[in-house]
């Protein structure tokens, strides 16, 4: 069977399992949905504090810049080498390195300038910290798309990706106004104090109840039939060492893949579709990056709304960034299932989400706070809803490289998380507004559309011997 055919719903077997309504595969969805919303929580916290963070450490509109761009410049280095460990020692393993240890920097955050200290240590201090933030958070999304690859059949795995992607969108939707709301009442360090516990429950629990399909005690054969056979690669972690044998069998047959070497390395990035998902990922993060960073503060600063005020408004747009990326992912699949190429379901949901994300830029040429952010709601659901980044890289990376591949995608992507905070700090700090800045964000969803277009034709990419 194809990789593009669904595959049949089979029925569960009667006797004890038939009373899991729930297949195991929505569970492990659920379970990478809410790491991903502490994740971003993390790393979007530092924007609805930042004014606070800012007052009290005394640092610069153009340092506080530069203090939203250093997670990213260490999330873009740890991309490649996450990508590589990832394929040698499997989601499992690394993912519960990854959210141990960022969870452990974002308590560290807590205890900056507890003590007096100048400026300018506090700000170094606080960049490390920062980094670091980046550096361990790096092979979650990969992480996530391998999980996917692994559990999900094709006709699924643009829904599959949908729910993990859209759960950036949910975070802010749902921890604006609670972090504003800590601030406000208890001040900005109790923020990293609540969200380094989430992180080390989310640990324990991921080690205890996470494992590949094969030897997870929940799956059932049907559905482990209907994940195969729909084109789910649940083999994927057989040379991080895992157990591919059901109840540790000798008779299941895992096909050996090709190495992950410098010649697959180079055939990888002479493919001219990657280069299309690179630099619409790129576009597309640049969006995400204005709205996890600056929006809190524009709306603060460019709009004189209280801190209370920002953390319910910011939700706003981020609800409705949650609610188009399950709209895009959900329309995909659809549209796949009828009929349509894999090509066209997820083009079409990316160019209409982009186009609609590009009237941001209205934004400065409108007065009414109430106005600029329905706009900036409109924008936000149509980035949600052209966000199918990982779902496509999730259709196209060879077996030998998936995480690496992935991993890669979310390099070039998140330079934009480098570019925009510090473009934006000097365009604010020299114009005295957010208008130029608005323009700058907006031209991104006109480059997302130039990525999709030399993205051509997708489907797997394979390197035969």
């Amino acid at each position: 069977m194809s990789e593009t055919d669904a595959a049949p719903i089979r029925a569960e077997p009667t006797g004890p399992r038939a009373r899991r309504v729930v297949p195991t595969r929505y569970l492990v969805l659920a379970l990478i949905f809410i790491i991903t919303v502490v994740n971003y929580a993390d790393r979007g916290s530092l924007s609805i504090t930042g004014t606070s963070v800012q007052r009290d450490l005394g640092f610069s509109t153009v340092q506080l810049g530069y203090l939203f761009s250093a997670f990213s410049w260490a999330y873009v280095l740890g991309q490649l080498p996450g990508g590589v460990l990832l394929d040698r020692f499997g989601a499992r393993r690394m993912y519960a390195a990854s959210i141990g240890l960022w969870t452990l920097v974002t308590l560290a955050v807590s205890f900056v300038g507890l003590v007096t200290t100048p400026v300018l240590v506090a700000l170094t201090i606080l960049f490390g910290l920062r980094f670091a933030l980046g550096i361990f958070e790096s092979p979650a999304f990969p992480a996530n798309a391998r999980v996917a690859t692994m559990w999900f059949p094709t006709a699924e795995r643009g829904r599959a990706t949908a729910v993990f992607n859209s759960a950036q969108y949910f975070a802010t939707a749902l921890f604006a106004p609670i972090v504003g709301w800590i601030t406000h009442e208890f001040g900005w360090r109790w923020v990293f104090v609540v969200l380094g516990v989430l992180g080390l429950l989310l640990t324990v629990l991921w080690l205890r109840w996470m494992d590949v399909p094969r030897r997870h005690r929940r799956v059932s054969p049907a559905e482990l039939d209907t994940i195969i056979s729909g084109g789910g690669l649940v083999d994927l972690d057989h040379s991080a060492g895992a157990d591919h044998g059901r109840g540790g069998g000798e008779g299941a047959v895992v096909p050996r893949r090709a190495p992950l070497n410098r010649a697959t390395i180079a055939r990888i990035f002479a493919t001219r579709p990657l280069w299309g998902v690179y630099l619409s990922q790129y576009a597309i993060n640049a969006l995400t990056y204005f709205f996890i960073t600056w929006f809190p503060v524009y709306l603060l600063k460019g709009r004189g709304l209280s801190l209370l005020e920002v953390g319910f408004v910011a939700a706003l747009p981020a609800l409705c960034g949650f609610i188009g990326g399950l709209t895009g992912g959900f329309v995909s699949d659809a549209m796949l299932r009828r009929g349509w190429s894999l090509t066209a379901a997820r083009k079409v949901p990316s160019v209409f989400g982009m186009v609609l994300a590009t009237t941001i830029g209205l934004c400065s040429l409108i007065d009414s706070t109430t106005l600029i952010v329905a706009v900036m709601t409109l924008a936000f659901f149509g980035k949600g809803v052209g966000s199918l980044g990982w779902a496509i890289t999730t259709d196209i990376a060879p077996p030998e490289a998936s995480s690496f591949v992935g991993s890669t995608m979310n390099a070039f992507g998140n330079v934009a998380g480098i570019v925009t905070p510090i473009v934006i700090g000097y365009t604010v700090q020299a114009t005295g507004s957010f208008n130029v800045a608005l323009w700058f964000v907006a031209a991104h969803g006109v480059l997302a559309l130039v990525g999709l277009a030399v993205m051509g034709t997708i489907r797997r990419i394979t390197f035969d011997a």
